[in-house]
């Protein structure tokens, strides 16, 4: 099944630019290893206000358990609220094979 995730981070006032420098590497790393894995699928970036730190996250998982084990292992999760939308195929959809 596949998750719409709108995942908003708020990085608590005194956090060291070193530390979230390290923390954003290790998100990058971790990013990397779900996709090579097949749970995360697309990342995109939405218009953002100044200081606003928001990304949408297309995700695969065989339930929603499974799905939150992934966004808790990503190291950005401490610091970030998860919006989790399910999402399930539309008979319209171009990418689906025809039948």
């Amino acid at each position: 099944m596949e998750y719409l995730v709108t995942m908003t981070t708020h990085v608590p006032a005194g956090t060291s630019e070193t530390t979230v420098k390290e923390v954003q590497a290790r998100e990058a790393a971790r990013s990397r290893e779900l996709a090579e894995q097949g749970y995360l699928l697309r990342l995109w970036r939405p218009p953002l206000k100044p200081g606003e730190w928001r990304t949408l996250g297309l995700f695969a998982a065989d339930d929603v358990g499974q799905l939150q084990e992934v966004l808790a292992s990503m190291p950005l999760h401490v610091w970030r609220n998860d919006e989790v939308t399910p999402l399930s195929p539309h008979p319209n959809d171009p990418a689906q094979p025809r039948r």
